[in-house]
């Protein structure tokens, strides 16, 4: 099929060998690839009921069909398997350049199960796996040991010319549940603990490169495509934005509206706004836009720190989500000391989002006396430290290193811990945003702001973020599109650029398939069904799509706002009737 190897490779580590599995153009059909693929090959070879540390658990590489092309925004990897920090469904992506590698290799997916008795690194390029031992990379950093694997493959593979790695760091190693798999330095698959799967199966790196090229059903189709998008962006006022402040902008906009988390939720605006917002990065740092492969956005900041006892290092970073997790929940109030914190997090290879929750309910924890353990919100090294004990899984870190709701349940704290089904949420209060809260409920992979983006309809008005009745409508056409994207692997910030005629037109110049938005709309939900089967085959019940305890019982300071139990009740069911699902969230049968 048109943009598709109809070829997936599964690589079994306990026995280092592999094999090829041929994958039917009605399944590419039915899946466009991506996220669609991976959800059906996990339904397919996953034990229900497996440990996602054990051997059974399959971890999935992915590029979509428009990886490897000329596509903007195309540039990214999917990362699919058995969450080890929610014991759901995982999903997790990463931009940088290891996409277009892995398209290289000549496979639509990599799929790996197994665990070796030995550290080990995975070198994998067209038709062929090579196993190597990993005993002098098991216990550096994520930077150190991208290094080395490049330099490795720079030197005994010169038909290579140049490859795309992904490495763990001593978190993954140490099987902690929210640990991230890294590339590019500073690009992460960072939420819900692929690391921890890739270190449980012993893989330290894996190194991607070939020279194959995908099939195009028209390719003047495509370069025009490509062409017009770059030309009608010039003047969007959003790629502009993105371009000269990046995410960290969402910081002001947040706080204007009063849904920037802070102090572990308690408020919803941070009084040291001004030394942590985009300005104050921009000011004090120097900054440079950076982009992925393949994007004229460039969201990403390029910063180097000027003065003071960080000087010199330079991130790409700190990212909004970075900056809400330590400089509002956790109060830091400097923006070169949140950027330390991330570079920690980076080089430990550790999800900042969920590091710095874990961190904030610490220090309630602490202020409460539940814990013996002196940290305070604002302390710097404190929160350095205790992230060092959570990679290296020591004393208090142990715990953490379970995850929230083991935190939770340890700590008696189950009534204030900020989760839905494991995952802590992203920067987006819901009690202002309540379209939010429906996101993180509804989200097949725990408190998810991705799978709808839902923040932006809300705060550009175009539904009001109050509203309950008929909200669920506007946000399944939202989940759907962006499911799309997820199929394709296509970055979230394109999504104002390709809506429902674009992707259309994408599909078609890609893969030849003539898909209008009700086709595309089909391929969307029952990904989505297909994902809920797999969560509910893990033990999920419908009392986990609901909001935690605060959310709906307390109110926010500066504007009042709550989310009410009532109201969150009633955007779920209307959203399982959107979805054609029974009134606990179960879809229909498969034919």
């Amino acid at each position: 099929m048109f943009g598709f190897y109809n070829m997936v490779l599964r690589v079994n580590v306990t026995h280092k060998s592999f094999d090829l599995k041929i994958i039917p153009d009605s399944v590419l059909r039915q899946t466009l690839g991506g996220k669609g693929l991976a959800t059906h090959l996990l339904l397919s070879h996953n034990p229900p009921g497996v440990d996602p540390l054990g051997p059974d658990n399959h971890l999935i590489f992915a590029s979509g069909p428009v990886g490897g092309t000329g596509i903007w925004g195309s540039c990214r990897h999917g990362i699919y398997t058995k969450s080890p920090q929610t014991g759901y469904y995982s999903e997790s992506y990463s931009g940088g350049t290891v996409g277009d590698y892995i398209a290289a290799t000549g496979f639509d997916a990599v799929m790996i199960h197994g665990a070796s008795d030995e550290p080990l690194w995975l070198e994998i390029s067209e038709k062929t796996v090579h196993f190597h031992s990993a005993q002098d990379l098991w216990g550096l950093k994520t930077y150190q040991t991208e290094d080395k694997v490049k330099a490795w493959i720079k030197e005994n593979r010169p038909e290579a010319k140049s490859s795309g790695v992904v490495v763990i760091g001593p978190a993954g190693e140490n099987t902690v549940s929210f640990a991230v798999i890294e590339n590019d330095y500073w690009r992460s698959a960072g939420r819900t603990g692929t690391g921890s799967v890739m270190g449980s199966k012993r893989i330290k790196a894996i190194a991607f490169w070939g020279n194959c090229r995908k099939e195009l059903a028209d390719m003047a189709l495509t370069r025009s495509f490509v062409k017009d998008i770059a030309q009608k962006s010039k003047d969007n006022p959003g790629v502009k934005a993105y371009k000269s402040m990046g995410t960290p902008m969402m910081v002001d906009i947040m706080s204007n509206v009063g849904s920037f988390p802070s102090r572990y939720w308690r408020k919803g605006t941070s009084e040291h706004r001004e030394n942590i917002n985009a300005g104050a990065l921009h000011s004090r740092c120097e900054v440079k836009p950076h982009a992925c492969k393949k994007c004229f956005i460039a969201c990403g900041r390029l910063t180097t720190i000027k003065e003071g006892r960080h000087e010199g290092l330079t991130i790409d970073g700190p990212e909004y989500e970075t900056i809400y997790s330590f400089g509002g929940l956790c109060e830091v109030d400097s923006i070169e000391e949140i950027a330390y914190l991330n570079d920690l997090c980076d080089g430990l290879g550790l999800d900042t989002m969920s590091a710095g929750n874990l961190t904030a309910l610490t220090i309630e924890a602490s202020r409460q006396k539940k814990i013996e353990y002196k940290i305070d919100y604002g302390q710097v090294d404190q929160i350095a430290d205790l992230l060092k004990d959570i990679a290296y899984r020591r004393g208090v870190g142990d715990i953490l290193a379970h995850g929230i709701k083991y935190v939770a349940k340890a700590w008696d704290m189950e009534d204030q811990a900020i989760h839905v089904k494991g995952l802590e949420p992203a920067g987006y209060d819901p009690r202002v945003l309540k379209g939010m809260g429906l996101a993180y409920g509804a989200s097949d992979r725990g408190a998810c702001h991705l799978r709808s983006t839902f923040y932006k309809p809300e705060l550009s008005k175009m539904i009001d973020p109050d509203q309950i009745s008929g909200k669920a409508h506007m946000f399944v056409e939202w989940e759907d599109r962006l499911t799309i994207f997820d199929t394709l692997i296509l970055c979230r910030f394109y999504r104002d650029l390709y809506q429902w005629e674009e992707l259309s037109t994408m599909i078609k110049a890609v893969t030849g398939l003539d898909l209008d938005r009700e086709s595309m709309k089909s391929i969307a939900r029952s990904i989505t069904d297909d994902t809920r089967r797999f969560n509910l085959q893990e033990g999920l019940t419908p009392l986990e799509d609901m909001l935690p305890k605060r959310f709906t019982t307390e109110a926010l300071p500066e504007t009042g706002k709550i989310i009410t139990e009532g109201q969150m009740k009633q955007l779920l069911v209307d959203y399982y009737k959107e979805r054609g699902w029974d009134e606990n969230g179960t879809p229909p049968k498969k034919d």
